[in-house]
């Protein structure tokens, strides 16, 4: 019998650097995958000397458990060898910290000049659509942990100590439309001056009626909504640019997947933000034949195992289901491990196949 040539996996030539901009998003429904394959880019491409920062917002904290290290909240370098950078943030401490990456004070006054409990925008307690417990900027709204994704996106987007950011849980859904706040604040403080121009010294009587603080300097609330608003203007136009960012839809191949994906990229298409990449987990194909190269890594077995064959039957048909959300986008597949991926081991073989 011929030997094999079989290429151990520690010895797999991994990646020297990832061929991608400078933001890569993983987006996706929860349980695909988002965090492995965030990990696996970073790591990748902390190696080739790119200082490189992956966040995640899961409270979970599956990225601690993936890289087999503890994760502080806050940015710090984990590794000596190489400059890899990590954060496992708790979304509802990042959003109550400052919904956007501002102080729940600086909008406060404004917001309940606006909006407050008794103000025109308001819609009784904890209506505040500015800057209440329950409004549109913070607070526990729905999708928490995506809205700190954004949030960090806009403390982190021109840290000097990262070349690359990672993040694994993207904005989706409903808190894309925070990209929407720089008309809607543009028109506000529009509002707000014409207010002040025709009232000019009834403004302290009518923040009152608006059930605003006396001492509010009026002028400092516009500043910090014109602050604001210019930061999301950034961040809007670096997720639009597919030069500097990298939007990756993450799914598995299942019909389900395949249609909550391709409603993600309509989400997507609808804010003018760029996907680049499709990338497609847990495929029950031979890890050899996904990656081109022989692996020692066990694979399925389609010829002597009937529920091996009939499940990668059923991917076949999801990924046939799924070729017009493939249509213009670098389409990636990672096969399913028969063990948990962590460790740089696994790692190494998820990045190559994502390379």
């Amino acid at each position: 019998m011929n030997n094999l040539d079989v290429e151990a996996v520690d010895d797999i030539d991994t990646p020297t650097g990832v061929d991608a901009p400078d933001y890569v998003l993983y987006g996706g429904k929860g349980g695909v995958g988002k965090t492995t394959c965030a990990a696996a880019t970073a790591l990748a491409s902390a190696r080739d000397g790119t200082a490189t920062l992956v966040v995640s917002t899961d409270p979970a904290h599956s990225l601690s458990d993936t890289l087999e290290t503890q994760i502080p909240a806050e940015p710090t370098r984990i590794r000596e060898d190489v400059p890899l950078f990590a954060a496992e943030i708790d979304p509802e401490a990042a959003v109550g910290e400052g919904p956007l990456g501002m102080e729940d004070d600086a909008l406060g006054g404004l917001g309940g000049m606006l909006g407050g409990d008794d103000g025109p925008l308001g819609g009784g307690a904890g209506d505040d659509p500015v800057g209440g417990d329950d409004g549109l900027l913070g607070g526990s709204m729905p999708g928490a942990d995506e809205a700190a994704a954004m949030r960090l996106l806009l403390d982190y987007i021109d840290d000097d100590r990262f070349d690359r950011v990672v993040v694994d849980t993207a904005p989706t859904g409903h808190t894309l439309r925070l990209l929407e706040l720089p008309e809607t604040m543009d028109s506000m403080v529009g509002k707000i001056l014409q207010l002040r121009e025709r009232f000019s010294g009834m403004m302290g009587n009518l923040g009152g009626m608006f059930g605003a603080d006396e001492d509010v300097d009026p002028e400092e609330g516009i500043d910090d909504l014109r602050e604001l608003s210019d930061r999301i203007e950034h961040l809007r136009a670096i997720l639009r640019d597919p030069t500097k960012t990298d939007f990756r839809v993450v799914m598995v191949p299942e019909e389900l997947s395949v249609v909550e994906s391709e409603r993600l990229l309509g989400q997507l298409r609808e804010f003018d933000i760029p996907v680049g990449t499709v990338v497609v987990n847990r495929v029950m194909q031979d890890p050899s034949e996904v990656l081109g190269r022989d692996v020692d890594i066990a694979g399925p077995n389609h010829d002597d195992c009937e529920f091996c064959a009939r499940r990668w039957q059923v991917q076949q048909d999801a990924l046939a289901r799924a070729q017009d959300l493939f249509r213009g986008h670098e389409v990636r597949r990672v096969p399913l491990f028969a063990e948990e991926v962590h460790g740089e081991r696994l790692l190494a073989v998820v990045a190559a196949c994502l390379d």
